[in-house]
């Protein structure tokens, strides 16, 4: 198990993404003079599950794939609520966090960061939340969401919200498991007709939890329809079809992050 945990590590900060560059944000988005954004609300709902299965491996949220649009969204002037599937502490998966001067950039500011290891520690639960107030949703993966983002009726019927008023849907890596059990008005997949990226199969076999996870998110997205595209593993890959923004993997986190910056202006537009 230790080297399963050694080998993500090593893969995953081969590529390590940079911070994002600060841009700026909109409640209608409004692009101010200097091309910012001002008064989005952004809503993150995080995973809440800490085992792979009850007693076993412990997981949760990536957490670079929280922290890299947390402060990108945050630095370009936008509120962001952190929210997760049943509420109170979001589980952090460990293999995920280095020693000190280590990590992604994101992961070292949020190391010193109190008020945001505060809210990790005690978010509401998602659905105590009104969603008619903001702007975009975005899931950050991890393997604790294969757990518990597909089988959530109440994340799908959010998702489905969103994606039906025009809103902004994204997901980075495990992110899009959220996704997989979301439908369009009409009744079919979510996904299906749509350009999509996630973890790959191949990403999954190589960290060894192929055999771990409930089903392959790459597998599971083809075949409810979506056009699912990738880049080289673990590489930085990350796509926007419209209001729908997926990533591939953590490296992904930052471009995932800048097409939903991306597509908040373009509404404005």
């Amino acid at each position: 198990m230790q080297n399963r945990r050694q080998l993500l590590k090593a893969l995953t900060a081969v590529f390590v993404a940079g911070a994002a560059a600060p841009v700026a944000f909109a409640r209608v988005p409004d692009i101010n003079g200097e091309g910012q954004l001002t008064m989005t609300r952004i809503l993150m709902v995080a995973t809440s599950a800490d085992r792979m299965i009850p007693g076993t491996e412990p997981t949760g949220v990536w957490l670079e794939e929280l922290t890299t649009p947390y402060y990108a969204f945050r630095d370009a002037g936008a509120e962001v609520t952190l929210a997760s599937i049943k509420g109170g502490a979001i589980p952090v998966d460990q293999r995920s966090v280095n020693a000190d001067g280590e990590n992604d950039a994101s992961v070292e500011r949020y190391l010193k960061d109190e008020a945001l290891k505060a809210e990790v520690t005690s978010t509401p639960v998602f659905t105590s939340i009104d969603p008619a107030g903001y702007d975009a949703l975005f899931l950050p993966g991890g393997h604790g969401t294969m757990f518990d983002y597909p089988g959530s009726d109440e994340l799908a019927r959010l998702v489905e919200r969103f994606d039906r008023e025009g809103k902004i849907v994204a997901a980075v890596c495990h992110g899009p498991a959220g996704l997989v059990s979301a439908k369009k008005a009409d009744g079919t997949p979510l996904v299906a007709g749509r350009r999509v990226a996630g973890f790959t199969d191949s990403e999954e076999r190589a960290v060894g939890l192929d055999k771990a996870v409930p089903f392959l998110l790459e597998t599971r997205l083809k075949e409810l329809g979506g056009k699912h595209e990738s880049g080289p593993d673990f590489a930085p890959f990350a796509l926007r079809d419209g209001n729908l923004v997926t990533g591939q993997n953590p490296a992904s986190a930052t471009r995932t992050a800048e097409l939903v910056m991306e597509a908040l202006k373009d509404k404005d537009a």
